[in-house]
């Protein structure tokens, strides 16, 4: 069932067409626009930590178009890698850090913000965040699309960039207070969330012995040499 969010992507693709066009036409790196994208929220996290919040919310804003364009260019452009994938995802999580860490230190060095539990918020919103993208991509790895939760990454972006953007540290920035609260809560639900849906869906494959790569291999006889390769037999097993 389509959400509030895939209905406004939908209309942002349809907006930035043109640009998507563009880049597509010219052979743009999707790896480039992924890169720029997440320097820019680097920046925004950079500039929330120095107070500027409106401003770093309007950055954020822009990031959303990189956010979205480089997908779009990657498939237009028959670019669609396994380690596109990988970058994209790696980088996504190096904004998240960068995100939440500006909060962090706005709310440690801020004159007149200073607010310690904030500064525990923000750091439990980073780890809430980074165990997000990693119950899905463990999961995925073993061939579990963990795909729930109340809070996906589109979510996320929209609060951390609308709301700055609009209100700033409007009623003495209780309004950017409830949004990381909101980002906090709502990641670690997610999280538990991702970890309960995998629980269920890995219950009777839990029965099931695995296999431990530490584990020593079956001793082979001396008497025969091993011919796949130079290595010991342990090693290649463990390879």
């Amino acid at each position: 069932m389509p959400t509030p969010t895939d209905y406004l992507k939908k209309g942002a693709l349809r907006v930035i067409e043109p640009a998507i066009s563009l880049l597509a036409r010219n052979n743009v790196s999707p790896n480039a626009i992924t890169t720029v994208g997440t320097l820019l929220t680097v920046a925004a996290g950079v500039v929330y930590a120095t107070g500027h919040i409106m401003t770093a919310g309007w950055i954020m804003a822009g990031t959303a178009f990189f956010d979205v364009v480089d997908g779009e260019v990657a498939r237009r452009t028959g670019r669609c890698t396994v380690f596109g994938a990988f970058y994209d995802s790696t980088l996504d999580r190096v904004g998240d850090g960068a995100l939440m860490a500006g909060f962090t230190v706005f709310y440690a060095t801020n004159p007149l913000h200073h607010n310690p539990y904030m500064m525990a918020v923000s750091l439990a919103g980073m780890i809430g965040t980074f165990l997000v993208s990693y119950t899905r991509a463990r999961a995925e790895s073993l061939g579990i699309d963990a795909k729930v939760g109340v809070m996906q990454r589109p979510e996320r972006i929209v609060l951390l960039s609308a709301p700055q953007a609009l209100f700033g540290l409007f009623w003495n920035g209780w309004v950017l207070i409830a949004i990381i609260i909101l980002l906090t809560v709502t990641a670690w639900i997610t999280a538990v969330q991702r970890i309960a849906f995998v629980r269920r869906n890995t219950r009777h494959a839990d029965n099931k012995p695995i296999r431990i790569v530490s584990d020593p291999a079956l001793p082979i006889p001396s008497t025969t040499p091993s011919t796949t390769s130079g290595m010991p037999a342990s090693r290649r097993a463990q390879s």
